[in-house]
């Protein structure tokens, strides 16, 4: 009788465990690997699901430290351009910091990004997210670029192995 008990304790259970909520920096954290899972799919449509399209993004590009420039790109415009982006693209980033306010959050950490194999640029990532309807998406983000052999000082993820 008590095993019977605990089975049905534990199957009454089940489902309010599967309803408790996230705790705000663990949603805000999987939205982001949403973000970074989208990136790297072959479904080019799978990052404007990610993204609010009224949102800007700020590149701090410091490629060529003689010439830093910041460019501001719309991410709407970001998007059509995404969807004629070669394939094998990928970006690993490290979550130093998870802030969460209501519906607003901020991720901050460096990352590295890798096209064809190899790492293109890697840099720190600061990304605004916003919480509506459908969950949290990126809305802003601003991010340096610098060259590969900067990756390390930054603390940049390795990246995968090919």
């Amino acid at each position: 009788m008590k095993a019977i008990l605990a089975t049905a304790a534990l199957l009454a259970a089940a489902p309010l465990a599967a309803e408790t909520p996230l705790p705000p920096k663990t949603e805000v954290a999987a939205a982001v690997d949403a973000f970074f899972d989208a990136l790297r799919s072959d479904d080019k449509t799978a990052l404007a699901r990610q993204m609010d399209p009224k949102g800007l993004i700020f590149i701090h590009d410091r490629m060529d430290p003689a010439a830093p420039e910041v460019i501001v790109v719309p991410v709407a415009r970001h998007l059509e351009n995404w969807l004629k982006s070669p394939p094998g693209l990928d970006e690993r980033m490290v979550y130093t910091t998870v802030l969460v306010e209501g519906d607003m959050a901020q991720v901050w950490g460096p990352y590295r990004f890798i096209a064809g194999g190899k790492t293109s640029h890697c840099g720190v990532n600061s990304m605004s997210l916003v919480k509506g309807e459908s969950g949290w998406k990126i809305a802003n983000t601003s991010f340096s670029m610098v060259p590969p052999d900067q990756c390390k000082a930054l603390g940049a993820p390795e990246a995968p192995a090919q």
